[in-house]
């Protein structure tokens, strides 16, 4: 039987055939072709290189011949045949610069009916628009959030007070945390909910009536876990917070010499900026509430 000479390469080639075998980043596709191109220059034939490397003889003789044709350049991929594309870089530079731009009003974000639309001298389709900025990894109707707190200088200490509260309170004294929730709709549906029956669902009417607004006021008892409120607010004022406030004290806590207040609420706290600590005007604290450790 006829038999096919080895193949000749130059020593360069071999060293940089061995490396992109051995090298753990190379393709498995590109390690068995550099494999066939060795193990033919070791004079071995087709038949036997195929098992080796996994592949069919058929296969092994194309990379061979490639290889003694084009050298290690043969050993790449070609350019497959297909459809070339129909929007190029420029235009989908452009998509992008319409979909970062601020959408048509009243909408909060751009729609892919949108974008064809404002790009309709484009000639683009909804669908593929949607197809480029999924290639793109560009979601217009994803919005993430985020909270700029001022850059306040007593913050930090304000902060150390109230881990100290928490933490150790004062002797004799009372840790209340105030917050406020104002214009609460008070609403209700113009005809009653009808019940879950066999077969039917609960059935609710869709219209309502508007019975003005309530304001709610609390506080927690930081330690005890007893909670104070006040629902009778007409207005939310410094003059009804304080009102409330000295209500709470006499009759829930006779025993304590003074009350620590943390509010979060600026417009109800007397003269304290948003988030603030303060005592009870009914009472003057011995000693200011300690530092936590650490």
């Amino acid at each position: 039987m006829p038999t096919i000479p080895p193949l000749v390469i130059t020593d360069e080639e071999r060293a940089e055939l061995q490396r992109r075998v051995r090298a753990h980043t190379t393709p498995q596709r590109a390690a068995k072709r550099a494999r066939i191109v060795l193990l033919a220059a070791d004079g071995l034939p087709n038949r036997q290189i195929a098992p080796l490397v996994g592949m069919n003889e058929h296969t092994v003789a194309q990379w061979r011949r490639r290889y003694e044709a084009e050298g290690l350049a043969g050993l790449q991929d070609r350019k497959r045949s297909g459809r070339p594309l129909v929007y190029d870089h420029d235009q989908r530079l452009r998509i992008v610069a319409t979909v970062t731009q601020e959408p048509p009003d009243p909408a909060s974000h751009w729609s892919h009916s949108q974008l064809a639309k404002a790009l309709a001298d484009m000639g683009i389709s909804a669908s593929q628009i949607g197809r480029i900025l999924a290639d793109l990894d560009i979601k217009p109707h994803r919005v993430r959030s985020w909270i700029t707190r001022p850059d306040d200088p007593g913050f930090w200490e304000r902060a150390a007070d109230i881990c100290g509260l928490y933490l150790v309170p004062p002797t004799n004294a009372l840790v209340l945390s105030v917050d406020e929730k104002t214009g609460i709709g008070a609403r209700s549906r113009t005809r009653p909910t009808q019940p879950v029956a066999p077969g039917r669902p609960a059935r609710q009417e869709h219209e309502y009536v508007r019975h003005g607004t309530a304001i709610l006021l609390a506080a927690l008892d930081v330690h005890g876990g007893g909670i104070f409120q006040a629902t009778d607010l007409d207005r939310n004022t410094a003059t009804n917070f304080m009102t409330s406030w000295t209500r709470w004290t006499p009759r829930s806590l006779p025993s304590w010499t003074s009350t620590w207040c943390w509010t979060t609420a600026p417009r109800t706290s007397p003269a304290t900026p948003a988030g603030g600590l303060w005592p009870t005007p009914a009472s003057t604290p011995t000693t200011p509430p300690p530092t936590p450790p650490g």
